[in-house]
């Protein structure tokens, strides 16, 4: 029976509307799955060792069985500190200068280089960084920030150029695109007549930038800032290359570290016992959480943004 011309027109809508949702779905499922099945191989180590003991204790010792997670928390938290702190200012510039000062041909040219910095793989940069940026660190740069900056606790120390500092600069380089690329398109969603009211009001360029184009897509960058960050807590072969791999806690960046995606990547393949791959798992399922509330929280700013 041959259905009606109205109805055989509107079965591809009808399809797509159930693929869609099965597709969202799909998703879903493969998250919770990844969640549940980190969760099942962290049992045994949560069992043995509590949650509180995982993730405060400083002693990493497969032999004996005693994992605790806080220097690997630690040098997560630090080198994704440093990474941002020297990130979102140049992307921040970045984006203004693409949508506010750029003429177009050099516009193109500068995007361009931007999606090609994102698409590098994380082990170019984490061989680039262990053959150029790390000597030039230990010869030149951390020698330097010892006699301006000495006193402080955070320059102090040998000039080993592997460490905390050298796998903040490298995340810096590697979330640069991400943050630039959104903060662009929230600058982009701004009314022009708010740039041209202040322009016509007397303002110069910049005041027009300081006060009124920074300020509309302030909550925007803060969403840029932490999707990045997000991607910061993640990123695994670059760090490990440079920053020394040592499970403990220094005040200095010139001291090597450990993070969290670091000794999952390196111990996991030769891990022994079900306390040893559940501590893994657990450092997994912990990343896991925090890279998913990040990256949630930073769209639902993002999202505000353009909804305003």
């Amino acid at each position: 029976m041959l259905l009606p011309q109205t109805d055989r027109r509107h079965i591809g809508d009808r399809v797509f509307g159930i693929v869609l949702p099965v597709l969202g779905c799909a998703l879903l499922a493969v998250a919770l799955i990844i969640f549940f099945a980190c969760a099942k191989l962290a049992l045994p180590a949560i069992e043995k060792l509590g949650v509180l003991r995982l993730l405060t204790g400083s002693d990493w010792n497969p032999v004996e069985e005693s994992f605790g997670a806080l220097p690997f928390i630690y040098g997560t938290l630090v080198t994704s500190l440093v990474g941002i702190v020297l990130a979102l200012p140049i992307s921040v510039g970045l984006a203004l200068f693409l949508t506010e000062m750029a003429p177009r041909q050099v516009r193109v040219v500068v995007a361009m280089l931007v999606q090609i910095l994102a698409g590098i793989p994380s082990v170019v940069y984490g061989l680039w960084g262990l053959m150029v940026l790390v000597p030039l660190l230990r010869s030149t740069v951390e020698p330097a920030l010892g006699r301006w900056l000495g006193f402080l606790p955070l320059f102090r120390g040998p000039p080993i150029g592997l460490g905390y500092l050298a796998a903040g600069i490298i995340l810096a380089i590697m979330i640069l695109p991400t943050i630039a690329s959104v903060t662009v398109e929230v600058l982009r969603t701004m009314p022009q007549a708010l740039r041209e009211g202040a322009l016509a009001l007397g303002a110069t360029p910049w005041e027009a930038i300081r006060l009124v184009v920074l300020p509309y897509a302030r909550r925007g960058i803060f969403g840029a800032a932490i999707l990045g960050l997000g991607r910061a807590l993640g990123e695994t072969m670059a760090v490990t290359m440079v920053i020394g791999n040592q499970p403990e806690i220094h005040a200095s960046l010139f001291s090597p570290g450990y993070t969290l995606p670091s000794v999952i990547a390196n111990e996991f393949a030769e891990a022994t016992g079900a306390v040893h791959t559940g501590a893994l798992a657990a450092l997994a399922l912990a990343l896991f959480l925090v890279s998913l509330t990040l990256s949630g929280a930073a769209r639902v700013l993002i999202r505000s943004r353009r909804l305003r």
